[in-house]
């Protein structure tokens, strides 16, 4: 096993697509809808990749103006390269590439638990706006 890690400006849809569904993000992401998933890509402005042997094994994809904050809207690590590191590693180089800029994500729910044991902290305060006709 030889696990690489780098920053990549493009993905392709479908290996992005593969590695969510051999997580468990798949089931909270638009995966049957090819152009909505490919516009997530076009418009990150940062993507960190983990791959074996040039397989992508592990992805983040974010939202950063480099300087206040970075959101992470993608951590996913194949479920065969789970617990060996390899989400620490992605988060780790996210952050180099921003290293003012406070980085913030949302966990999954089986991820929950994960984030505090590698040392993130965690904010109670977050809000979200699904449909604007929600705002009153």
């Amino acid at each position: 096993m030889a696990i690489t890690y780098q920053v990549e400006t493009q993905i392709t849809v479908q290996e992005f697509i593969e590695v969510l569904q051999n997580s468990t993000l798949a089931e909270r992401r638009p995966i049957e809808d090819l152009g909505r998933m490919q516009k997530m890509l076009d418009y990150a402005n940062l993507i960190v990749t983990a791959r074996d042997n040039g397989k992508l094994i592990g992805v983040g994809r974010a939202m950063t103006d480099y300087a206040f904050c970075t959101y992470l809207s993608d951590l996913a690590v194949d479920a065969a390269y789970q617990k060996m590191g390899v989400g620490k590693e992605l988060l780790r180089l996210a952050k180099k590439q921003t290293p003012q800029a406070k980085l913030i994500l949302l966990a999954a729910p089986k991820a929950v638990d994960y984030y505090p044991k590698i040392g993130m902290s965690q904010w109670e305060k977050c809000f979200y706006l699904d449909e604007v006709e929600d705002l009153e």
